[in-house]
């Protein structure tokens, strides 16, 4: 599980707007702290010095989510072995 930001807005659409650190890829899963699946990274957006991920939502009341934190979640075969 890697921090991927704080949630910022819902969109109309239902897409969940997050001020992230640093640019995810395309796709990844992103989940709250619980580890509840919220959605996928649908699109990078802004500046690449500060860049927002734009979520497509996978939950019924995304406006809850806003000003908490999300994480991206890592698969198992992109794990780093230690």
């Amino acid at each position: 599980m890697q921090r991927l930001g704080r949630v910022l807005n819902v969109t109309p659409s239902k897409n969940v707007i997050v001020k992230t650190e640093k640019a995810p890829k395309l796709g990844a899963d992103v989940v709250d702290e619980d580890l509840r699946v919220i959605g996928k990274v649908f699109d990078i957006i802004g500046p690449v010095s500060a860049p927002y991920a734009v979520v497509k939502s996978a939950v019924r009341e995304p406006a809850k989510l806003v000003n908490s934190p999300v994480y991206l979640l890592l698969s198992k075969t992109k794990r780093s072995k230690r």
